[in-house]
Parts: structure tokens; sequence; C-alpha cells
């Protein structure tokens, strides 16, 4: 359920680059009772205001997401997506590549404010399409601009510096590096409690009422809900007697669960309409696998409305909250990949659906657009934390096994062999993520 892609494929062993992940909200997607129909990613359709049906007195508000319930933002793959206009494009990978600055910039300065030797910083990754020198640091800006790396001189052959300078990288004390590649994963943590934050002080923070019952905003054209009745914004109340409860992670799932079992045969449902209630008889129509269909979107039947704070220490508070609860969902979401990774492994997405599921999000609501990017940072800080060859974490293993064996390092044939085997895997697990995610386009689809 991890969407993760590394731009380390150009960089040196000594390097450090970013990978970033991004997780999606799996139950904010509508659920369709009419198949077949095109997959589209709906990441935050029911945090909308269309979602405001409801004229229920009972409510109950609680802040969106709280961590005791969060909803769920496991990554996956997208069956098929959009990237919508230029405009929402550009701000999703504007949203992507500040995050990956913001990541390398954390190397870079526990680096530089130690002392350390840099000599590159850079943004994308491939051939280099615009550089200049400062202070012996090469910045530039790369052909493919999802990703960036820092690098460090200590293996550069064509690098000036003794290799026995006690500011290269590779000779600083043990805590000196851990430091420096830690740093990256910091920076993006207080990113997105920067974000947050930001977030809470200028737009508030979503705050959902859950009302009985569950809202239907779509209704097919000539489908079996439209034949018999069912408008959208209507609110289904009960199904064959069967009263729902209020909002809640299986109530749109008991509607469709019903639907499916009875194709061809009536189903009541009481629907408020308005102020009023009352039954329509459904008849759904037989899917080609047996199953029941009406032809509807469905979401909880929720209201959001935003809260702000009244003085900087409701706040800070707020942003607590809402980070702890992002951060306990993405590293629930890690977690569930790992225990259950032969489902979750055909759901990994790469930085095609990154930035396709963002520039949906941005065409949506600021507030989709502020989860997005702090949902990133935090997946971003998680994923290069796993002891892995080519990430921050696997860096991180590399100087705590020198740690543990009394400060005596690997050889550096074996290092660099181990940090190039990484690179290798992704390389080709970033281009077979492209290449995979590229095909699932709506565009792309349509002219195949």
């Amino acid at each position: 359920m991890l969407i993760n892609f590394s731009s380390s494929c150009t960089c040196p062993p000594s390097s450090s680059s970013s990978s970033y992940s991004l997780s999606r909200l799996s139950n904010s997607r509508p659920s369709y009772l009419e198949l077949p129909l095109r997959p589209r990613t709906h990441l935050f359709k029911s945090l909308s205001p269309s979602v405001s049906y409801s004229s229920s007195s009972s409510s109950k508000t609680k802040f969106l997401y709280p961590p005791s319930k969060r909803v769920d933002f496991r990554p996956c793959a997208l069956p098929g997506f959009d990237f919508g206009s230029v405009e929402s494009v550009l701000e999703a990978a504007g949203v992507l590549n500040a995050i990956i600055v913001v990541h390398e910039s954390g190397h870079f300065l526990a680096a530089s404010l130690q002392g350390i030797h840099v000599s590159k910083f850079a943004v994308g990754f491939g051939p280099i399409l615009a550089k200049f020198n400062a202070n012996d640091v090469e910045y530039s800006i790369r052909a493919f601009p999802l990703g960036g790396f820092v690098g460090f001189p200590d293996n550069d052959p064509d690098s000036d510096i003794p290799d026995d300078d006690e500011n290269l990288l590779k000779n600083r004390p043990i805590l000196d590096r851990l430091i420096v590649i830690s740093a990256g994963v910091v920076a993006n943590i207080i990113f997105a409690y920067a974000i947050i934050f930001t977030q809470v002080l200028s737009v508030g923070l979503p705050v959902q009422e859950a009302f009985s019952g569950v809202l239907v905003p779509e209704v097919r054209a000539f489908s079996a809900a439209s034949r018999d009745g069912l408008l959208p914004g209507d609110v289904i109340l009960a199904i064959n007697g069967i009263e729902l409860p209020k909002a809640g992670p299986g109530v749109v799932s008991q509607v469709v669960d019903i639907i499916k079992k009875n194709p061809k045969r009536n189903v009541i449902l009481k629907v408020e309409r308005g102020k009023q209630d009352f039954e329509i008889w459904v008849t759904p129509d037989e899917n080609l696998d047996g199953t029941g269909k009406i032809g509807v979107q469905l979401s909880p039947n929720l209201k959001i409305t935003k809260v702000r704070p009244n003085n900087i220490f409701e706040a800070f508070n707020y942003s607590g909250k809402e980070f702890w609860g992002l951060s306990y969902n993405v590293l629930d979401s890690l977690n569930q990949t790992f225990m259950n990774f032969s489902q979750s492994a055909s759901k990994v997405s790469g930085p095609v659906a990154i930035i396709a599921v963002g520039a949906e999000v941005a065409r949506s609501t600021v507030d989709g657009l502020y989860e997005f990017a702090a949902l990133l940072n935090l997946n971003l800080a998680v994923i290069n934390l796993l002891p892995l060859p080519a990430l921050d974490g696997g860096s991180l293993a590399l100087i705590l096994l020198e740690a543990a064996r009394g400060g005596r390092k690997l050889p550096l044939e074996m290092e660099q062999r181990i940090m190039s085997s990484g690179i290798m895997f992704v390389i080709l697990l970033g281009l077979f993520l492209i290449i995979r995610d590229t095909l699932n386009l709506e565009f792309i689809k349509d002219m195949l």
C-alpha cells in the first residue's frame, strides 16, 4: 500500500537521495453499484460540501480525522486516473518537488553547519538542464523533476580534497554522520507540522458531523435507481427494514452488500428527501457476475464544516492532534503493507500516480492540498527510515552496524556493493511503476 519511488538513480553511493510515497483516502472513495464504470480517484470527494444534504437533527461533531478513528490513508495503486488541467498538475508537481527540496535541504544544512564538505545539490534526476557553482557546491536542476539528492565528495576521484580530510563525511564521528543522514527525515517532519499549522491558521480544520443513513450524491441516467425514482441528494435511512446507523466504516458496504445479493428482486429503501421520509421500491439490475446493481454513487452521510482556533494555544493544540493523527495513519498503513504484503504489493504506485492524485486534489479543495502535502512529507520521512540500501535508513543501518562493531567500518567495496544493488533495485522498480502508472492514465487508456 505504499506508493513509493526513489529518485536515487543518478546518485553515487555516497549521496543522500530522496524517495517519496503517497497515501490516499481509500474509504473516501465513493462506492459504485453499477459496473463496469471507469474508475476514478475521489480523494476528498466525500469530504466536500456536497455531503451535507441531510436535514436530520441528530448529529455528532468530531474533528476530521481524530486519532482514535482515522480515515484509512492506505496507499494503493489507482486503477485509473486523470491528470486534469495543466494548472492542477503543476500545483501537484510543485508540492512534490517542494517536499523533496525540503528533505534534501535538511541533509545539506546538517552537513554545512558542521563544516562537512558537500559537492552537489540536485533537484530532479537524470541529465542536467541547468547548473551553477557556489562555495564549491554544484547546484543543478535535472531533466526529471521527481526527486533530488545531496552529493558528498568522499569517494569522488575528481575531487581535490585529500582522502584523509577530517571534514569529509566518511571521516566524521558516528554522531555527526547520524545527524546528517537523519536530517532529511527531521526536515520533512517539521515541514509536515508547519503545513498543518498553516492550514489551521489560514483555512481552519475540517470538522465532520455524522448523520444517520447513506447519502446518494449521484444517480446514473437510465439506471435502476433512476428508473425507480431515486434522486441525487436523497438519503437512504433504511434498506429492507434495516435501519442504517450514523456514518461509519461499514454503513455504505451494508447497503452495497444487500443490493448485490438481490438482483431482479425488489429492495425497499426508506428515503429522506428534504423534510419528507418515504419508501421507494427499487429493482436492482443484474451484473454479468450475477450480482445486483442500481447505478448510484454512495457516501457516508456527513456534513463538513470548518473550525478555526480562537488563540495561538488552540492553534497549536489543533495542529498537534491533526499531526499525530496523520502520523498514526501513515505508520498504520506501513504496518498493514508488510503484514499483508502479498495483497498490497500490487498496489504500490510511483510518481506518476502521486502527481495524478495530487492534481485531482488540487482541483478539489484547498484543504485537500494541505492534507496531500502533509501526508507526502510524513510518508517520505517514514519510507526513508526503512533500512533499505539507497534510502536514508540503509545508510543509518550501516552507521549503526559500524557503531556495534566498535567503530570498525565495513570494507568500502562491500558498502558500495550493498548501496549499488539497492540503487539498481530502486531504478528498476521506479521504471516499472512509471510505465504501469502511465498506462493507467485516463487519456492513455482512451488511446489504447
